[in-house]
């Protein structure tokens, strides 16, 4: 467990300016509810946020067919769509079309086998997408080409690639034996030539171009790994024991040896799991959970690991049972923070950490997070 520092905030001070993190035990002896944002009356599958020209926003997407977009600052209700035919699965904020088209750009993939595009200021419908072989489950915008590609998981057992320039689909991945519940593609490479370039297209033509992949979940209870250019699947990770619900990438930001080479897993065989890109197998399992994982993170922050002599990153799971727990990434023995649902929530299903950069409060250092419930309340703890 992690020891909460009283003398020590000179310490971690310098600590967080070393590594760009924050620490956990700062975070967790300030924090308290900011926020609830409540519209929706059923549950809410999804959130995103993001800032765009100063104003920090936050969309949902919910069970009661209807994406929303909410006003951090404000605390209030912005922007409703209502065109879904059933239930809203996932929600993203495009930054492709913020960059290249100076528009706030929403997407919405959902049970009535469609993936449509938002304009928020003229609160109109874009584009639809239409999959074919049934509910869309999932969507995530690539991490290079500033967001140009996007990839969808689906009802039909497979993965789709679109290039949301055109509208056009790309590929598919086949491979899984049923629903693919959740996608994530690699981070950005550090070894790009000009990072002023994440947000122009590839002018070779080659999808990402530098051996960037993608990652998926799906309920036949595995994780694997596509090679984006040539459609292939390059591993495939066996061991949770009931349906994948949530996968993500490390970063390259981690504060540890090799962060991006790692993979996060949430699973309703109530574990989270951490798994080795490079050699395939699994590094740790965290077990504390007592019903379905939803929703993997890895968190802002880091945490002083007594054991080892260093510092840890931290993850952050949210599940069914109520709670959101964090955890060293280091050690799968019990959670290091735990923080309790309201009693109306009936499990966490999404969470996202976002930084209030007009925070001056020095303990807490301006780190919010944000989930949502089966309830249709969204809140914000900071």
């Amino acid at each position: 467990m992690f020891v909460l520092f009283s003398d020590k905030y000179l310490f971690a001070h310098n600590l967080i300016q070393a590594t760009n993190f924050f620490m956990l035990e700062m975070f967790c002896s300030s924090s308290k509810l900011l926020k609830t944002f409540t519209g929706h009356n059923r549950c809410v599958y999804s959130i995103d946020c993001s800032t765009f020209d100063g104003c920090s926003l936050l969309c949902s997407g919910s069970d009661d067919k209807t994406v929303r977009v909410w006003d951090i600052e404000t605390n209030e209700q912005i922007q409703l769509f209502n065109g879904h035919e059933g239930y809203v699965y996932c929600v993203k904020f495009s930054q492709y079309h913020h960059y290249n088209n100076h528009r706030i750009v929403i997407c919405s993939s959902s049970f009535d086998k469609t993936i449509r595009f938002w304009d928020i200021k003229h609160n109109k419908q874009l584009q639809m997408l239409m999959e074919q072989r049934g509910h869309v489950y999932s969507i995530e915008f690539s991490s290079f080409n500033g967001g140009r590609y996007m990839c969808s998981g689906s009802q039909g057992t497979i993965i789709r690639l679109w290039d949301i320039e055109t509208f056009e689909s790309l590929h598919t991945f086949n491979g899984h034996l049923w629903i693919v519940q959740c996608v994530d593609f690699s981070p950005l490479q550090s070894n790009s030539s000009n990072k002023n370039d994440n947000n122009k297209s590839n002018s070779a033509g080659i999808i990402g171009g530098n051996g960037y992949t993608l990652c998926s979940g799906s309920w036949d209870n595995t994780i694997r790994i596509w090679d984006i250019d040539t459609t292939k699947q390059l591993n495939i990770f066996k061991g949770h024991k009931s349906p994948v619900y949530s996968v993500k990438y490390g970063s390259n930001e981690l504060g540890i040896s090799g962060g991006s080479n790692t993979i996060l897993s949430g699973s309703s065989d109530k574990s989270v799991r951490l798994w080795d890109i490079r050699s395939g197998k699994q590094i740790q399992v965290f077990d504390k959970h007592k019903s379905t994982v939803w929703t993997v993170e890895y968190s802002p922050f880091i945490v002083n690991n007594m054991e080892l002599g260093c510092s840890s990153s931290v993850i952050c799971s949210g599940s069914k049972d109520n709670t959101i727990r964090f955890w060293d990434i280091r050690s799968n023995k019990s959670e290091l923070h735990l923080i309790n649902g309201y009693d109306e929530n009936i499990g966490i299903f999404c969470l996202k950490f976002l930084q209030n950069k007009k925070s001056n409060s020095y303990r807490n250092q301006g780190i919010n997070l944000c989930y949502s419930s089966s309830k249709g309340t969204i809140h914000i703890w900071g």
